[in-house]
């Protein structure tokens, strides 16, 4: 807590006891000489500080920390008799018995004990009432502001995983096809390890940022594409559409490479067949359009080897639920040998998110 907030709060109490003063004051001068009435309020403002102070500081924080609200009503209920005791004291020895009314036996203060301690408790009572409510408020507000710094951590934590499954994928797959191509075509395996020293720059410089400018992320996705294109050759027919003219555009970085790898792991292979991959990536009114199709021989290959879609696509439906929530419309579609998936993405302007 900063050093404005505790000023903040403890001008706010004394405020209110000074508010509270000021009527308890008023109030007995109504009925009481000066004097009287200021040893009065003194001595009914003082107990009164004491024992909320105990009920708000120590009894409320411990029984919420527990829970164990059931033990502090019973310890609540114990300080209001308890206050309301006091109050019947100060009204009978400091009121009444500054104007000479009290008997010369204690026995008969009784019923003046009685009388202060009933017309007290409905004052015991509200006074505790309202202090242990605006504690309760600052220790909900506190409780949920932690609260809030626990999800934000584990939300971090939980994004940080599922990047860290995401990339050695990535890497193993580039390294492959370069080892592949190192005993065929060198030329080719020397431009496709620039290509993948670009891939690795931007998955060790960037994407531990929670977003990332849209240009740099679909640059990553080209760069991906490419290295697939050059490893299929005429095998494969690669169609991509890239429109992102917006630069102040900020997404979440590796969140597409999912769906691309898995329209090339999933291609039609079949012998005589030339599968294909369409992509498109457009973005518009802050909004991202990504559509990815690619054909399949099997529609059922996806549950199958990896269940649900894949862990790839596990990751992406989750990270989409935890950093884009409302904000995302994901569509996956396998049908007629055709897999097809189809988001839409509300883009951030700024890269805080």
């Amino acid at each position: 807590m900063t050093q404005p907030l505790i000023l903040k709060k403890y001008f706010f109490v004394a405020i209110f006891w000074l508010v509270f003063a000021a009527a308890v004051y008023i109030n007995f001068q109504a009925s009481s000489d000066k004097v009287s009435s200021v040893f009065q309020t003194i001595a009914l403002v003082v107990s009164s500080f004491f024992f909320t102070h105990f009920l708000t500081t120590k009894l409320l924080p411990k029984a919420l920390r527990l829970k164990k609200m059931k033990l502090f009503l019973i310890q609540a209920t114990g300080v209001i008799l308890l206050l309301s005791f006091i109050y019947s004291l100060i009204f009978t020895y400091i009121e009444i018995g500054s104007k000479n009314q009290l008997p010369a036996d204690f026995t008969d203060h009784l019923p003046f004990l009685w009388k202060g301690f009933y017309l007290a408790l409905p004052a015991s009572f509200l006074i505790n009432g309202s202090t242990c409510g605006i504690k309760f408020y600052q220790e909900h507000g506190k409780i949920e502001r932690d609260h809030i710094l626990l999800q934000q951590a584990h939300l971090e934590n939980q994004l940080k995983l599922l990047q860290d499954q995401i990339n050695p994928h990535v890497v193993f797959n580039i390294l492959n096809h370069i080892h592949i191509l190192m005993k065929t075509d060198t030329k080719l395996a020397d431009y496709l390890l620039l290509k993948f020293s670009d891939i690795l720059r931007y998955q060790l410089y960037h994407c531990s940022q929670n977003l990332v400018p849209l240009d740099k992320d679909i640059e990553h996705l080209q760069n991906l594409v490419e290295v697939e294109k050059l490893r299929w050759g005429n095998e494969l027919e690669v169609n991509a559409d890239w429109s992102t003219g917006n630069n102040r555009s900020f997404i979440a970085p590796l969140l597409l490479v999912p769906f691309i790898e898995n329209a090339f792991k999933y291609v039609c292979r079949l012998p005589g067949h030339k599968g294909y991959v369409k992509i498109s990536c457009i973005e518009k009114d802050g909004f991202l359009l990504f559509y990815a199709e690619n054909s399949c021989s099997e529609p059922a290959t996806y549950k199958k080897k990896d269940g649900s879609g894949g862990i790839g696509l596990q990751n992406v439906q989750k990270r989409l639920k935890l950093q884009y929530p409302n904000a995302h419309e994901l569509t996956i579609v396998t049908a007629d040998n055709v897999y097809k998936v189809t988001l839409t993405l509300q883009l951030s302007d700024n890269n805080e998110q």
